[in-house]
C-alpha cells in the first residue's frame, strides 16, 4: 500500500496546489483515479504571522510540529509542508518531530541538479530570500545562486502577501515578476525558483524569461515517489 502523506499546510493556495497535484498525478503512479492517503492540517496563516513579523521562528517552529503530531496522530506515514518560508523554523523542531519530512528546497536542489542548472535565481517572500533555507541546499550541490535586489524583495512580498495568498492575480504582477527575473537573467542565472508556493499560479515556463523550478509541484511529486 502507498504510504500517508501529511501536509502541514500553512498558506492556503500554495497548499490548495500541493494537495491537487499529490490527487491528479497520482493516477501515473497507482492507475486512474488514485492518489495516496493524504491528510491535512493547518492553523490559520494569522497564528503564523504573529510569529514571523516578530522573528520567532521557534514559534512558528511550534506550530508546524502541532500540525506534525495531528498528522501523526491520524496515522500518516510522512510529512511535507507546501510553504517555502516556514522552513526557516524546520531545524527548531525537527528532532522532535514524530514523522520524518521532505525539504522542499532540497527537492527544488535536487531538480535543478538532475537538469543542469549552475546558477538560480531566488523569487518569495522577502523572510524566503533573506534565509539560508535555499543557499544551504543549493551550495551543498555546488550551485550558484542569486537574491532579488532590496526594492525588488518588497514588491515581491507585497504581491504574495497582499494578492497571491488571498488568490489574486494580476496582470501587473506577472510584469513585475518578469522584470525581476529578466535582470537575474542577465546577471546569468540559468533558471529560476518560484520559491512561494503561490509564485506558479502567477508564473510558469511559458511567461517567465528563464526556466523554472516549480516549488510547489515538485514537493507534491517528491511526495508521490516518497508515498510509492
Amino acid at each position: 500500500m502507498p504510504q500517508h502523506i501529511g501536509i502541514v499546510a500553512c498558506s492556503a493556495e500554495g497548499a490548495a496546489l500541493c494537495y491537487r497535484t499529490i490527487c491528479v498525478e497520482g493516477a501515473q503512479h497507482f492507475g486512474p483515479h488514485h492518489h495516496p492517503e493524504i491528510s491535512m492540517h493547518t492553523y490559520s496563516l494569522a497564528e503564523y504571522m504573529k510569529y514571523i513579523d516578530r522573528d520567532d521562528w521557534q514559534g512558528v517552529g511550534e506550530l508546524m510540529l502541532g500540525s506534525a503530531n495531528k498528522l501523526a496522530s491520524i496515522g500518516a506515514d510522512f510529512v511535507i509542508c507546501p510553504d517555502n518560508t516556514i522552513h526557516q523554523a524546520l531545524p527548531c523542531i525537527e528532532a522532535r518531530s514524530p514523522l520524518p519530512w521532505l525539504h522542499i528546497a532540497g527537492v527544488v536542489a535536487a531538480e535543478a541538479t538532475e537538469r543542469g542548472f549552475s546558477r538560480l535565481g531566488l523569487t518569495g517572500t522577502r523572510w524566503l530570500v533573506d534565509s539560508d533555507i535555499y543557499p544551504d541546499k543549493l551550495t551543498a550541490r555546488g550551485l550558484g545562486f542569486a537574491r532579488p535586489s532590496a526594492a525588488e524583495r518588497d514588491a515581491i512580498n507585497r504581491i504574495i502577501m497582499d494578492e497571491l495568498v488571498y488568490g489574486v492575480f494580476k496582470p501587473e504582477a506577472v510584469a513585475c515578476f518578469q522584470r525581476v527575473i529578466g535582470r537575474m537573467k542577465d546577471a546569468g542565472c540559468d533558471a529560476v525558483v518560484l520559491g512561494c508556493t503561490e509564485i506558479p499560479l502567477l508564473m510558469n515556463d511559458g511567461n517567465s524569461p528563464l526556466p523554472t523550478l516549480d516549488s510547489t509541484r515538485l514537493l507534491a511529486r517528491a511526495a508521490l515517489a516518497r508515498a510509492t
